[in-house]
């Protein structure tokens, strides 16, 4: 098995194929997009949606008993682990209107969205663009076969290169860029799906606590132009 292992790998049809998978799926995108990819690849087994969302669920109902006590501009005293929640509660309690809340909350949750499917989309690109790279090594090494055809010492080193570009090509697609950009999509939603809802109790809370957000707002203007 070792041995077969050790056939397998052939750092000319591996070097052809990441390379050219890359390359491909960066030409698609900038380097902020190709950065972002390569980031999201360290929350992607570390991520629990399960457990931010009770996390944004404690810190939404913190936040409501500061505001039941204190008022709407103490809002930003909440603990949280949160760094989305504790983002949120800051401009809640800095909201002039419920209205100015409501298009950052809007704001915030489309850029989030947009980054996530930057990602996403290069290793969806990734995914597409392996095979071709197993199949253009594939043809080279045909080539470098056929070329080469009376010298029978060069003809194995030829094949090997041109099934293994297409073993890797397969590979890197159906094992690796699929499975990442799949889990980084259901990733997305479900963290998209408890910051809408934490939004929109944050939103809803603004609301009631209209006449308050305003004054608060005014008063920290005042004492920061004093």
């Amino acid at each position: 098995m070792l041995e077969l292992a050790a056939r397998l790998l052939d750092p000319t049809a591996l070097a052809l194929v990441l390379g050219g998978t890359v390359a491909t799926a960066a030409m698609r995108g900038t380097k902020q997009e190709v950065a972002r990819a390569v980031a999201a690849l360290k929350p992607l087994f570390r991520a629990r949606p399960a457990a931010e969302a009770l996390t944004a669920q404690r810190a939404v109902r913190a936040i409501e008993r500061i505001v039941e006590f204190k008022g709407i501009a103490c809002a930003d005293h909440v603990k949280t682990n949160s760094t989305f929640m504790r983002r949120a509660a800051i401009h809640l309690a800095d909201a002039p209107t419920a209205d100015w809340f409501a298009a950052w909350a809007k704001k915030e949750l489309e850029e989030r969205a947009a980054r996530h499917e930057s990602a996403v989309s290069f290793w969806r690109a990734a995914s597409d663009s392996a095979p071709a790279m197993g199949m253009i090594g594939t043809v080279v090494g045909l080539v470098g076969m056929f070329i080469a055809m009376d010298d029978p010492a060069t003809i194995g080193p030829a094949m090997a290169l041109a099934l293994l570009t297409t073993l890797y090509g397969l590979f890197v697609s159906a094992v690796i860029a699929t499975p990442i950009a799949g889990r980084l999509e259901r990733l997305s939603i479900a963290e998209r799906r408890w910051q809408v809802a934490a939004l929109a109790r944050l939103e809803a809370l603004a609301r009631e606590e209209a006449p308050a957000t305003t004054s608060g707002w005014l008063l920290r203007r005042a004492r920061a132009a004093g």
